[in-house]
């Protein structure tokens, strides 16, 4: 495996392959790899010549009061794993290296980036968008893997790719869940034992909503999903189109979503289900691993 840390070094790298009409598959990650994260690089690995990986704790999209000091980092060990699964490129960088002293230029998608995790996370979406073109203009994939449990970011981004009109393709693989239906998040291991086996009740929540959003009763999903997390300090528990986050549609695919705080780590997770009559609303979202 070929470990870079300069933008150069990156683009050297992957030189001859791009010539020769290789095909590369990307899965930028901010570290503390999991199940999720390498069932991104499997899907990579399965469609691509050539699978690059970034592991980058990105500051901008982090807020003054949010994790970024604490955030979870093993390098060691998420380069051992890259390894492990035959990644060709892992492009580690330093944040001088992404971002000069005097970097003045961010990327806004209005409207979509303003709601649920954007108002809740002011200019957290700018962030992922800004390190996420800037990544992609360095390794120019072919294609680039990000997990379902992060809906709206894939939404976000997949504005900004057509917007922009950049050359590469989103793929969306589905959020991989321990056995208890916890979606694995690099976050979840700020859980204390107790809290680990509280934090099912996000998912069970998304469950209990799917039957009345699949019938096209948002409000009652709604009201369903907040019953469940009664007790739980809960940001948000909605009904949303999956593709603008505005209202849903009746007839017309919904996903729940839901942000709530186990103890005081906030985590995130969303459901998709289908109009009734097309076909059964998808309650498990249990993936084997």
């Amino acid at each position: 495996m070929n470990i870079e840390r300069r933008r150069n070094g990156v683009r050297a790298a992957l030189e001859e392959a791009r010539s020769g009409g290789r095909s590369i598959g990307f899965v930028p990650t901010m570290g503390a790899l999991h199940d999720g994260h390498l069932s991104l690089i499997r899907a990579a690995r399965a469609a691509s010549d050539i699978v690059v990986v970034s592991v980058f704790v990105n500051p901008l999209q982090f807020g003054p009061d949010e994790d970024f000091q604490s955030y979870p980092r093993d390098e060691t060990r998420d380069l051992a794993l890259l390894e492990a699964e035959g990644v060709d490129v892992a492009f580690v960088p330093k944040v001088e290296e992404m971002y000069p002293r005097d970097a003045s230029t961010t990327i806004r998608i209005a409207r979509l980036s303003e709601s649920f995790e954007g108002a809740h996370r002011p200019g957290h979406f700018d962030g992922v968008a800004t390190v996420c073109a800037k990544l992609f203009n360095i390794v120019a994939p072919d294609r680039a893997y990000f997990g379902q449990k992060d809906a709206q970011q894939i939404a976000v981004l997949k504005r900004m790719v057509r917007d922009l009109d950049l050359p590469l393709e989103i793929i969306v693989c589905a959020t991989v869940r321990a056995p208890d239906g916890l979606a694995l998040s690099s976050r979840n291991a700020y859980l204390s034992t107790k809290d680990r086996r509280r934090a099912t009740v996000l998912f069970r929540a998304l469950q209990a909503g799917a039957a009345a959003a699949a019938a096209a009763d948002f409000a009652g999903a709604e009201q369903t999903m907040r019953a469940v997390l009664e007790g739980i300090e809960v940001d948000y528990a909605a009904c949303v189109d999956p593709q603008t986050f505005g209202a849903p549609r009746a007839g017309a695919p919904v996903l729940l979503v839901v942000a709530a705080y186990i103890g005081a780590t906030r985590l995130i997770d969303n459901l998709e289900v289908e109009p009734a009559g097309e076909s059964a609303p998808s309650t498990s979202g249990l993936r084997p691993r």
